[in-house]
């Protein structure tokens, strides 16, 4: 009998995000601004264990709120994890209207953003298997919340911001299907 002891659900999740956020994200550069976050523990993991888009928006609100009072030197950014609720890509697409909504609620249009990463993620004008769209693939459906003036001060310190796009287009495409499933993701 094996001493150690299965992970729960939460653990799992976690698990699994983390790596992903460790192999893909910052394992392939795509997102260069990520592995200092990283390795300042910086990134906030939640699961929210939320099964409506109604229960959804309250724990997001929460989070919006922490992320404002947080210190970014504690807590640079959220991922809020939600693998119980807008499980269709499009479902989550069109979440993040209700999600702008209460941005500009909290008054936090311009200070915090949020993006998005799914497995089924899909970049409008692919096909849903064209291998670019796992640059937003993830293990289950995530709202990133990021500060904005993080996201300035890393614009305005990149020699050229719109490269990373074609950069990690042509990492996903040279990667290919066979490279991603050895990732183990």
């Amino acid at each position: 009998m094996s001493t150690e002891r299965a992970l729960t659900n939460e653990e799992e999740i976690l698990f699994k995000t983390k790596e992903w956020v460790l192999k893909s994200v910052i394992g392939l550069n795509l997102c260069p601004f990520a592995k200092p976050t990283y390795q300042a523990n910086t990134i906030r993991y939640i699961v929210s264990g939320s099964k409506t888009k109604k229960d959804l928006l309250i724990h997001l609100e929460s989070e919006l709120q922490f992320l404002k009072e947080t210190d970014p030197l504690v807590t640079e950014t959220t991922l809020l994890i939600h693998p119980y609720v807008l499980e269709i890509f499009l479902d989550q697409n069109d979440f993040l209207d209700d999600a702008d909504f209460l941005l500009n609620r909290l008054d936090l249009d311009g200070i915090i953003q949020i993006a998005n990463f799914h497995p089924q993620f899909q970049f409008a004008g692919k096909n849903i298997d064209d291998i670019t769209n796992f640059v937003g693939r993830s293990p289950f459906p995530i709202l990133h919340l990021l500060r904005e003036d993080n996201i300035s001060r890393i614009v305005d310190s990149h020699p050229n911001i719109d490269s990373i796009y074609e950069n990690n287009r042509k990492t996903m495409r040279k990667l290919g299907y066979d490279g991603w499933k050895k990732l183990g993701l």
